[in-house]
């Protein structure tokens, strides 16, 4: 019988060990294909709960294990108090892993933890109770709790609603399956969806809500520039809004990504360009009616569809962040042709990366005045701009606003 722990096992030292995002990891290693999904449940579960399973252990040890045994812990706890999987079988294949592993001599130490371990009390202050039930670091749950006071708990425990599927044709085909409608057309958000044939014809891209909700914010124009544009998704959508598409990515390999989403999805007017849009290029300037800037963020809005930003996110990226924030939104402001718009949308829930880059960004602009969009997805209206939260926007976590060049001062 395939031992259950060791596939994620190899996923998650790379995670925890090696620093690599989630999904980087799941698509280097080399997978048991009939256990797949399983693995991948098992690896998304330990990383949503990597706080909690800390508590357990710092619980119940008086020296913390090393890395590798800890992985193996984490995992056959997460197997035990959240798939309900039988208790001898899992703490055998811990033990066995552990062993396989050439860690003999802490084979006895993970047996006798896992046959005995009790779960501890929470801590009575709230927010370091909330930070251990959501696994949210400490630092986010303060900074959520500033802004969002008594929504704070659902913010963060708020569950992915499933897969976001975008369909270009043949949505029919697959509405028998469990989904939840979106207030986009053919958009769709399923309990499962497979990828089949359909998806490299260009029938259809998965999409995130967030994502589709920015490109339904942004008018119709002659010419757009999407800023950070890869992997493609927005630049694809908004193709039929615009005569003309320039996809600027600052990574080579991720403007390959673009080159590839455009092709699939049969695009002729999207052009993907490796550079960097913190740096002005004269050849861009006043060239476009419409800008879009979808900035590198905390991903605070989107944890959970990727836990591992609860793991590698410091609280001093904030700041930073947001200096990065506007350094491109006052460079691309020198793209925009009078009388056109510049769009700013972010994956967080922190206004320090949202309102205060807005602001900051107006006080130093005054050709430009704010121009708030508006979106059929639930969502709170700002002082600057939308707020879309999990909890209330199906499990989407984003901002988005806009800004007009005046024709002349």
């Amino acid at each position: 019988m395939n031992n259950p722990l060791c596939d994620p096992y190899l996923v998650l030292t790379k995670v925890y060990c090696g620093g690599k995002f989630l999904k980087q990891s799941l698509a280097e290693t080399v997978i048991e294909p009939l256990h797949k999904a399983r693995t991948v449940k098992i690896c998304y579960g330990v990383l949503e709960k990597d706080l909690y399973l800390e508590h357990i252990i710092g619980a119940n040890v008086k020296k913390q294990p090393k890395s590798a045994v800890k992985i193996i812990l984490k995992t056959a706890l997460y197997m035990l108090e959240f798939m309900q999987k039988n208790d001898y079988m899992v703490v055998d294949f811990a033990v066995e892993l552990t062993k396989k592993l050439g860690k003999e001599g802490a084979a006895g130490f993970v047996n006798a933890f896992l046959r005995s371990y009790k779960i501890p009390p929470l801590p009575q202050k709230t927010e370091e109770k909330l930070s251990i039930e959501t696994s949210a670091p400490l630092w986010l749950v303060k900074r959520i709790k500033r802004s969002y006071k008594s929504q704070t708990a659902e913010i963060l425990s708020a569950p992915s609603k499933g897969v976001c599927i975008r369909f270009v044709r043949g949505a029919e085909k697959y509405l028998d399956k469990p989904h939840t409608d979106t207030p986009f057309e053919n958009v769709f958000i399923f309990d499962n969806f497979t990828r089949d044939e359909a998806f490299f014809a260009g029938d259809y891209t998965f999409q995130s809500v967030g994502s589709v909700a920015v490109c339904s914010a942004i008018s119709a124009g002659e010419t757009l520039l999407d800023a950070c544009a890869a992997p493609g998704g927005k630049s694809v959508l908004l193709s039929n809004k615009f005569k003309s598409i320039t996809a600027c990515e600052l990574h080579e390999h991720r403007t390959e990504l673009i080159n590839s989403y455009v092709s699939r999805m049969g695009v002729t007017n999207v052009t993907a360009v490796c550079a960097d849009s913190s740096v002005f290029n004269p050849e861009y300037e006043n060239a476009f009616s419409a800008v879009l800037c979808d900035a590198p963020c905390s991903g605070s809005g989107v944890i959970n569809e990727n836990p591992d930003i609860k793991l590698f996110r410091k609280e001093s990226d904030i700041a930073e962040l947001a200096k990065i924030q506007l350094k491109i939104l006052e460079n691309c402001s020198r793209y925009v042709k009078a009388g056109g718009v510049l769009y700013y949308s972010t994956c967080s829930v922190l206004p320090e990366e949202n309102d205060s880059t807005a602001y900051n960004f107006l006080k130093l602009h005054p050709e430009y005045t704010l121009t708030i969009p508006d979106s059929p997805l639930n969502h709170v209206k700002t002082a600057y701009g939308l707020q879309f939260l999990p909890h209330i926007s199906l499990g989407a976590g984003f901002y988005v606003t806009a800004f007009k060049k005046r024709v002349s001062l």
